[in-house]
């Protein structure tokens, strides 16, 4: 029945969701005449890059999109930024089973919109899809060119990587103050490249816009977490009675956000402490005292409903690790926490958490299933 409840509750903060949810930003996007509209854009915050995106005209007005056909930039002030362009782009798979023995880039030209990372007299653009990640960059608005890196396969069956990249961005990129051998260190990923270009846009004393740096947002959070817990008990001998119990325990959740989606996903790790008494009572009137006591590892996912900037309701399920502390055999068990919540002002918290049934022990021959308030104040 307590599930029965709480998947109604998260169905109905689903529902209540699509309604309230804040999801448009002001925005803009320049047509194929060159004609920059103004509008409301939907920042669904693409893990992927896209090829349409929704729009507004006006906080009341229909919601139309826009697709790469039709649009050259759209964009997001201090948020986001894409282009289109026609631009040389190699797919080649970097899994181990799925390279070939080629070393050099297999181009295909396509029509992309390109996301902005660094824009200045050098700029840097990434493409991401599914299992790709390529890097473009061009100088004083030339054509965008691709930052090449492959793996293949070498004639010796062993891994090889082609860096071209590097030697790209050597020959291009000259500044007095960028030496050879930060060149030859780099990463094809997206921090070692957003700082190289933000180096040489700075070398040159040019301005420049960082787009990761204006989308930095906090991507940890550390909380404590103390909590009552409401635990009911079954025994496996139908002659015995088992009063609830009434209990406190404590935990700090670690919750790592994850960089996508507009941060409605988190990764949560949570030691717990918690401790409860267990009365049973048979027949004869023999009572047995069992004091429990363990340390939960939680680690699970969480999703967020976000209301206003303030205000936003979450859930999350997780697997629990269950090690008793008090008892010589050292009983082991896992089981899953099924949660609804809602956070103030990413710093006040409470949820409403229902864990599985657990088995307390063998020499217990009890079960006992929890529903826990949980209060949280994040410390950053």
């Amino acid at each position: 029945m307590m599930k029965i409840k709480l998947l109604f509750l998260l169905t109905s903060i689903l529902s209540f969701n699509c309604y309230s949810q804040i999801s448009f930003e002001n925005g803009y996007y320049i047509d194929n005449n060159n004609q920059k509209i103004n509008c409301l854009i939907k920042n669904l915050d693409w893990e992927k890059n896209p090829t349409e995106f929704k729009y507004k005209l006006s906080e009341n007005s229909e919601l139309k999109e826009n697709s790469i056909k039709s649009v050259k930039e759209f964009g997001i002030p201090n948020a986001l930024k894409y282009v289109r362009s026609s631009v040389k782009i190699d797919r080649s798979s970097n899994k181990v089973d799925e390279l070939d023995n080629e070393r050099g880039p297999s181009f295909q030209e396509e029509e992309l919109f390109l996301k902005v990372l660094v824009e200045g007299k050098s700029t840097l653009y990434t493409y991401v899809d599914i299992g790709l990640i390529r890097y473009f960059y061009s100088i004083d608005k030339s054509n965008i060119e691709q930052l090449v890196f492959k793996s293949y396969i070498t004639p010796e069956y062993k891994i090889g990587t082609n860096n071209r990249f590097r030697n790209q961005l050597w020959d291009d990129l000259k500044c007095s103050d960028i030496k050879k051998n930060r060149v030859e260190k780099l990463k094809y990923r997206k921090s070692d490249l957003v700082n190289f270009f933000i180096a040489y846009n700075g070398c040159n004393n040019e301005k420049y816009i960082n787009f990761e740096e204006k989308q930095k947002k906090d991507l940890f959070n550390l909380n404590i977490r103390p909590r009552l817990n409401i635990s009911s008990f079954e025994s496996y001998f139908s002659n015995s009675t088992i009063k609830n119990s009434l209990d406190f325990g404590f935990g700090l959740e670690a919750e790592f956000i994850l960089p996508f989606n507009k941060n409605k996903w988190s990764f949560i790790v949570e030691p717990i402490y918690t401790s409860f008494t267990v009365e049973k009572s048979t027949n004869g009137g023999l009572e047995d005292v069992i004091n429990y006591s363990t340390i939960e590892c939680n680690a699970g996912v969480r999703y967020y409903f976000f209301l206003n900037d303030n205000s936003k309701f979450f859930i999350n399920t997780s697997f629990i690790y269950d090690l008793r502390i008090n008892e010589s055999t050292n009983l082991t068990s896992i089981y899953m926490a099924y949660g609804l919540g809602y956070k103030y002002n990413d710093k006040y918290s409470i949820e409403l958490r229902h864990q599985s049934p657990r088995r307390l022990g063998n020499d217990i021959n009890v079960d006992s299933k929890t529903l826990s308030i949980i209060f949280g104040y994040s410390l950053f």
